[in-house]
């Protein structure tokens, strides 16, 4: 059993990584707590509960530093939430391996899509017209395609609903490729999004009861000191090491996602008995 102090030390690590490149993380904070033997409702609880906390320490930060794009944080909540349902409806078409391996796959898309090389210069000069909407985030206006934005923004809401995650890993490519947004921007309003969506989250869980304080509140405490940390971390490291942290964490988690499906298909234990045969 992993005692609280090790946990409290991979929850802390865990809280500062993912502000910093506007994921929530939700998915590594149950598997810590799962091998904590927490009881899994109250883990996926638990979990749902600090990363609220986790999210919304990281929005301050980024929001004094008017790094929060509100407009825009309705827009795609709104597009990514209906979509979403879709995805959740839908899911029981696919099995369960076939749906870790679509999820590994946009993890791996969504990582690499963070080194093609995008202009931040902001595009206000351009006159607006039907399709084009100005957003403003702090000092600096930016141009969004709808035409573009909103088909990923569905996309990507019905592929997160489906495999049953809050889409955080798949947020900030669909803000900065879709629509343009500078990194920074992009990565503060999804910790608002990422917020919004654990709390929603956290309220279903607690309502059956599944809420435990004696390690939620420990827990809290500890995400909220790596969300303000991971935040002023992120506003001071360069746009592009932090795409290059968000790939290669996206990367990391499709491997696992992989060997995941892999092992409960059982393909590498008859992959590794074949090979001690040979």
């Amino acid at each position: 059993m992993i005692t609280m102090s090790i946990v409290g030390f991979l929850i802390f690590t865990v809280a500062v990584l993912m502000t910093m490149v506007g994921k929530g993380g939700g998915n590594f904070y149950v598997v810590i707590l799962a091998m904590a033997n927490v009881p899994m409702h109250q883990a996926a609880t638990t979990g749902q509960f600090i990363l609220f906390t986790a999210s919304v320490a990281g929005m301050v930060i980024f929001q004094k530093n008017k790094s929060v794009s509100w407009t825009l944080a309705v827009l795609i909540g709104s597009f990514t939430a209906l979509s979403a349902l879709g995805g959740g409806y839908f899911s029981h078409l696919f099995s369960g391996f076939l749906l870790k391996m679509i999820f590994a796959v946009m993890l791996l898309i969504a990582g690499a899509v963070m080194f093609i090389p995008i202009s931040e210069k902001k595009d206000t000069d351009k006159e607006t017209y039907f399709g084009i909407v100005n957003f403003k985030s702090g000092d600096e206006r930016y141009n969004v395609n709808l035409w573009v934005a909103l088909p990923v923004t569905v996309l990507t809401g019905f592929g997160s609903g489906m495999v049953g995650v809050s889409g955080g890993s798949f947020l900030v490519p669909l803000m900065v490729l879709a629509c343009g947004v500078p990194m920074h921007t992009a990565v503060g309003t999804a910790s608002a999004l990422i917020a919004a969506i654990a709390f929603m989250g956290f309220t279903g869980h607690a309502v059956q009861g599944d809420f435990n304080p004696s390690w939620a509140v420990f827990l809290a405490f500890i995400t909220i000191v790596g969300g303000i940390i991971g935040g002023k971390f992120a506003l001071k490291a360069k746009p592009k090491h932090l795409k290059t942290l968000f790939a290669y964490t996206n990367w990391l988690a499709a491997l696992f996602m992989i060997i995941n499906a892999l092992h409960t298909k059982g393909i590498i234990y008859s992959m590794f008995t074949s090979f001690s045969i040979g």
